[in-house]
């Protein structure tokens, strides 16, 4: 396998959370903003993979047991998707 990647550590702030589906989006309420998000996949897919602490590498590495990405794949997408849910809130640095 490559070199390590480095980066932040990231987890998901939707303990608390409640959300629903609908018409293949997520309806995710979040009791620290008070918002309600809309979100499409990747996005929820991305969240539970952030239950546990990781960096973008090791939130790929999870997503690859659900999504087949090719070698070197996804990496820059994951890093702007990461990028969109911190600054929504629903994602912080760990």
């Amino acid at each position: 396998m490559g070199q390590a990647m480095t980066g932040p550590l990231y987890i998901a702030d939707t303990a608390d959370a409640r959300s629903l589906m609908l018409e293949g989006l997520t309806l995710l309420f979040h009791p620290a903003s008070g918002m309600t998000h809309i979100l499409a996949p990747p996005s929820p897919e991305i969240l539970a993979a952030l239950a546990e602490p990781g960096n973008a590498e090791a939130v790929l590495a999870r997503l690859s047991t659900q999504f087949d990405f090719a070698p070197g794949e996804g990496a820059e997408a994951l890093e702007a998707r990461l990028a969109e849910l911190e600054s929504s809130g629903l994602v912080r640095r760990a």
